[in-house]
């Protein structure tokens, strides 16, 4: 009673094709895959990013002096 054999599996689908058709089951596929197209693309940019990153030397030790003006200072 746990498993479900290939037939039940095939009912399931002709169920689910009725339901919705081929076409808008063609057009969730393709959204989905474009879904997932675009997920790994935006893994491998953020990977290139860090790796971007990491060959950046670091910037240490260099101090900016400035004077803050009060609120009551403004332009026109």
């Amino acid at each position: 009673m746990g498993s479900l054999s290939i037939w039940h599996w095939l009912i399931v689908l002709v169920i689910v094709m009725l339901i919705f058709g081929t076409k808008k089951l063609r057009n969730i596929g393709t959204d989905l895959g474009g879904a997932v197209r675009g997920f790994k693309d935006g893994m491998r940019e953020g990977g290139a990013d860090k790796s971007a990153e990491a060959t950046m030397p670091q910037v240490s030790g260099k101090t900016v002096d400035g004077e803050v003006k009060g609120k009551s200072e403004q332009k026109a």
